[in-house]
């Protein structure tokens, strides 16, 4: 089934974020494709707000590829970045698959620089940047 939800700027955000989860459903693997500057940081940081996580905690894990964040709940939620992966050792490295076995939700940025360590049941998400400047999230289950 395909999914699409629109973005109508950021003071949108939350309501998107929260019918993206809603949409999801048992989905713990999260992967968003878009180009540089289409939200992805963005749109991140609204779901984990929506999640109770502290707002001032989220940032782009650019650097330390990974960044832990405690919802509301006290699940851990893990925020990848993929973009200077330039060997998929380098994810390995970090432990990888630990974090997408652990059944926590996992969101990534730039999943195409490790493409072919992420699981079959990986949740392909798509922004897309709108000629109004809105974004629009697409996905299928």
């Amino acid at each position: 089934m395909m999914h699409q939800i629109t973005i109508n700027g950021l003071q949108d955000l939350e309501r998107a974020a929260k019918e993206f989860l809603q949409q999801i459903g048992d989905h713990t693997l999260v992967a968003f494709y878009a180009p540089m500057g289409a939200g992805k940081t963005t749109f991140t940081t609204a779901v984990c707000k929506v999640l109770g996580v502290q707002e001032d905690a989220v940032s782009s894990p650019t650097f330390a590829i990974v960044n832990e964040y405690r919802a509301a709940s006290g699940e851990p939620v893990f925020h990848f970045d993929f973009y200077r992966i330039n060997k998929l050792a380098e994810a390995l490295d970090i432990g990888l698959y630990d974090y997408l076995d652990s059944g926590c939700l996992c969101l990534m940025e730039w999943p195409e620089n490790v493409e072919e360590l992420l699981p079959e049941e990986t949740l392909k998400v798509t922004i897309s940047v709108n000629p109004d400047g809105s974004r629009t999230l697409s996905w299928e289950d």
